[in-house]
């Protein structure tokens, strides 16, 4: 939710509404990427800073340097912060910005794939690697070849393949990548190189991983995302198009691709048949939170489905500054999946 449109919101009465509280309350966390490794709940997030940085629409104020795991027992048990799992300066390709981050597991190890900004300003895609789900996390020295953009989420298929979704607009720098590499062009612009509103919205991509998860096994591809009609989103359907945020659950056969339509807050969902789409728009997961981004994971524990996300409530509306939560998830009988409202029906910004 944008700032302008919180400075009427009593903080202490919209904590009290909301659905979910914080999952840790002695640092700021976001873009939760959740998943079940050996019983226990592992939580990968950003770790949120007040670095000082400008705001703008780059994300320059989002200045993360390091990733701290989450673990818990049970979705109703405390959040319990696991420690420094990884930091940029261990980082040797990374100068900053250790964004979005997600985790994978595979015969006995544990990978942890992040984007950051390499010394040239672009965005890329790395992993470290650990023998324990709550890391530290051993980083490989070069970022992952024809990497690019920001956001992964690493999905593992039932047939034991493993995918990377990613991609993010504006500052996530996907809109510089259109011709196949990057244009540095007018840096300053968040929106230099974005499509018309009457053209195809700009798409993220996935790609298989290698069998020792370290690198893509093939070239990206762009990951289809079309309306009832079969035509591809325009870049001017705000409220339905890809932003950033991607993420992949299969439910009852279905793959469903979830993601971020940035500027207007929502987390909208897209069902498919395979891993590489393409992807019919189903709706909407969560509607908007306090914060400009909304960013999110889905995950089944004990046979139940969960959102979890995040939202700037702790820190009364400061943008840069989220908490992660959860929220149940329900998928209904014809495959839709319900929407959240993270404050309640009756609460109106």
């Amino acid at each position: 939710m944008p700032e302008d449109s919180i400075a009427h919101i009593d903080f202490k009465e919209l904590n009290k509404k909301a659905i979910s509280q914080p999952l840790v309350k002695h640092m700021y966390t976001a873009d939760p990427s959740a998943h079940v490794f050996n019983g226990k709940i592992y939580i990968y997030p950003s770790h949120d800073i007040d670095a000082g940085e400008a705001f703008d629409d780059l994300g320059s104020h989002f200045a993360m340097e390091d990733y701290h795991v989450i673990s818990m027992d049970s979705v109703d048990s405390e959040g319990i912060d696991c420690g420094e799992a990884l930091h940029v300066n261990d980082v040797p390709w990374a100068e900053k910005q250790m964004w979005a981050p997600d985790a994978a597991h595979k015969n006995g190890k544990y990978y942890l794939y992040f984007p950051a900004k390499d010394y040239d300003g672009i965005f890329r895609i790395g992993v470290g690697v650990s023998d324990t789900p709550d890391g530290p996390f051993i980083p490989r020295p070069e970022a992952i070849k024809n990497s690019f953009s920001i956001d992964p989420a690493v999905f593992e298929n039932e047939d034991g393949e493993y995918y990377m979704y990613f991609g993010g607009l504006w500052g996530g720098q996907l809109q510089r990548w259109r011709d196949g590499k990057f244009n540095p062009d007018q840096p300053e612009s968040p929106v230099t190189f974005l499509p018309k509103d009457d053209e195809p919205a700009l798409l993220p991509y996935v790609a298989k991983m290698s069998d020792d998860m370290l690198e893509f096994a093939e070239k990206p591809k762009e990951l289809q995302i079309i309306d009832e009609n079969g035509k591809l989103l325009l870049a001017g359907d705000n409220d339905r198009r890809f932003f950033e945020a991607a993420w992949m659950h299969k439910y009852n056969g279905k793959y469903y691709f979830s993601y971020s339509t940035g500027d207007t807050h929502f987390i909208c969902y897209a069902v498919g048949d395979s891993p590489y789409g393409p992807f019919t728009y189903g709706g909407r997961i969560l509607n908007p939170v306090v914060g400009w981004t909304s960013h999110h994971s889905i995950c089944q524990v004990e046979g139940q489905w969960y959102l979890f996300y995040h939202d700037s409530s702790l820190s009364k509306g400061v943008t840069h500054l989220r908490s992660v939560k959860v929220a149940k998830l329900t998928h209904c009988a014809d495959g839709s999946i319900e929407t959240i409202d993270p404050y309640g029906r009756n609460l109106k910004f």
